[in-house]
Order: C-alpha cells, then structure tokens, then sequence
C-alpha cells in the first residue's frame, strides 16, 4: 500500500500501469472471452503504459527539479556540464532533492540571520563613531569660536582655550587613526612581520614607555615572580609590543590608586607561549566581560569617556592577535580586577 509521503515516481508509475492494463484485460476478456489474449494485452499494455508514464512523470519531475536547482545555484552551466549531469551521472531521487531544499533553505536561513547581525553591527558602529567624532569636533569648534568672539584678546585665555582645542583636534586624530589602522588589520593590509624576541624584554620596554602615567596613579609595573626567565616568541614585534602597550594602558587607566600591574609570560606547551596582563583595578562586571573587544563598547559610559582613549584598543588588541593565528581572553570581576591573556607561537 502506498503513502503520499512515501510513493515515488518509479512506485507511481507502476501503480498506475497496473490499474489501465489490468482494467484493459478484463475489458479484452470480457468481449473475447480468451484469457490468453487478455493476458497478453495486459502484459503488452502494462509495458507501453509504465514507460510511457515513468517517461512522462519523470520528465516533468526532473525539468521542475532542473528549475529548483537552477533558483537555488543561480548559476548557468556549460552544454558540457549539462551533458555530464544529465547523461553520467545517476540522477537525484525526490528524497535527495527534498535533502538538498532544505539544506539550501537552512544555509539560506543562516545566512540571513548572519547578514542581519551585520547590519545591525555596522548601525550600531556608525552611530558610535558618529558619537565618538561628534564629541572632539564640537570640542574644539567650542572653543575656536569662543576664540573669534573675543576670548584670542586675552592671552591667558586664549593659551588655554588653544590647548583644549589641540587636545580636541589630538583626541579626533587618534579616533581616525585607530579606525584606520582597525580596517587595514580587517583586509589583511598590514601583513606581519614575524621575528623571534624575548616577551619579558619587549614588557619591560612598554613598563619603562609608560612608567610616569603609571607613577601619577602610584601603580606598580612588574614581571610576576617566577616568570623572569627570557621566553622567546614567534610573531610580529611591532604589532605585539602595540598588543602590550594597549592593555598595559587599558590597566593603568582602570587602575586604582597605589594599585599593581603584573605581566607572567608561561610555557603552555612545546609550541605556544601565555602571556597575560593582570590588575587589581574597578575591574568589569561579568555579564559585560564578553563584550569589552567590541568596537566603542564602554562598561561604564561616563567614567570611560573622561578617562580618555578612542575606544578601540583592545579591538584592535583582538585584530592583532587573531591575525596571528591565536586569540585573547578577558577575566574580571567588579572590584577585584582584571586579567587579559593571549597566546603566541614559541620560538
């Protein structure tokens, strides 16, 4: 017994060859009253009926099947390659057609979903970096205008309205040069330049670079206790020593005061080498931590924007250390601290 679900065009085509030729026969029968010659009328009819049929059926079946695939590929193939498809190989069943539609449709339904995460990504990176623009300029026009008004005729005001305009104008240039450098590393424009190096050298380089913004916040830099001995890295020098001074800068800013930064470098295995960078600063809430490589994302809107920065290092800080090959991790906790960690190949 056939199911709708079930009967294919072969099953159809043999059901419905069965029911003309058997129905011939009892007619052939009926007026000739020879069983022999109903016989072979049934057998001659069933034959020419299931080809045709199977023929017909498949016909309209495969030139609709031709059409689907058409949609779901649109591509256009070669006589060549329609030759090979219709003439070598075995033909598609209604079951791997139908397996065939609905993986089309869950890749399609994917990537939908995929192109409406990035859209709503890309609204919501231009509304911040029209933000984060909108801020410095008015800045800076604030007071050149104020300047023009008037203010440029009393000299100890207008040296200090020129300088907050050039921390303005400064603050504008570094925004457009992070976003910049964000859109070389994502079109692979800055091709690394890999050396081997020592870990702790290039540390010690970024503390002493960055010792006096450090000392204005009585926060201590150092190599964690048993992680002095030299490790040598595989990678690109410049781009990590930025990785480095980044989040050294990102422990500084979020630092308490008379707080700590420490760096351990540790052998992971035979080929890769942990670095982390750890503080006992505000730290981030836990349902936030997922979200600090974004571009912009600030924890705390207010307290971000008034301790500096563009809001990009650590995406950039992400973008250096995926175009190596590895990845970086975030741990915090309100209060407690936070540790950022990546890896890199061993020497």
């Amino acid at each position: 017994m056939f199911t709708s679900k079930n009967i294919t065009p072969k099953q159809l085509a043999i059901f419905l060859a069965f029911a003309i030729s058997f129905s011939c026969g009892i007619l052939i029968f009926i007026f000739t009253k020879k069983i022999k010659l109903a016989l072979l009328g049934l057998i001659t009819i069933y034959a020419i009926s299931y080809l045709s049929i199977d023929y017909a059926i498949n016909q309209f079946i495969y030139r609709k099947i031709k059409l689907i695939y058409k949609f779901i590929s649109q591509t256009k193939a070669t006589q060549r390659e329609e030759f090979y498809a219709n003439e070598i190989l075995p033909q598609k069943t209604l079951e791997n057609v139908n397996e065939d539609v609905e993986k089309w449709a869950i890749e399609s339904k994917q990537e939908i979903e995929r192109l409406q995460s990035n859209e709503a990504f890309r609204r919501e990176f231009l509304m911040n970096l029209a933000h984060e623009l909108k801020t410095p300029i008015f800045s800076a026009q604030g007071f050149i205008e104020t300047l023009l008004d008037g203010a440029k005729d009393n000299p100890a005001i207008a040296q200090s309205f020129l300088e907050k305009a050039a921390k303005s104008i400064d603050r504008l240039s570094d925004l457009v040069k992070d976003v910049d450098q964000i859109s070389k590393l994502e079109s692979n424009e800055f091709p690394l330049v890999k050396s081997n190096f020592f870990m702790q050298d290039l540390v010690r380089d970024v503390f002493d670079e960055l010792s006096q913004q450090a000392k204005e916040k009585g926060i201590s830099l150092s190599i964690k206790k048993g992680c002095e001995i030299p490790i040598a890295v595989y990678a690109d020098k410049m781009r990590i020593k930025q990785v480095a001074t980044n989040l050294i800068i990102n422990s500084i800013t979020y630092g308490k005061l008379q707080g700590e930064t420490t760096a351990g470098v540790y052998h992971v295995d035979g080929r890769h080498i942990l670095i982390e960078i750890t503080d006992n600063g505000i730290g981030i809430a836990e349902d936030r931590v997922n979200r600090v490589f974004e571009r912009f994302y600030r924890t705390d809107q207010a307290r971000s924007r008034n301790a500096g920065g563009t809001g990009l290092g650590l995406a950039i800080v992400k973008h250096i250390i995926e175009a190596h090959g590895h990845s970086v991790t975030c741990r915090s906790k309100l209060d407690v601290g936070t540790s950022f960690a990546f890896t890199l190949d061993t020497a």
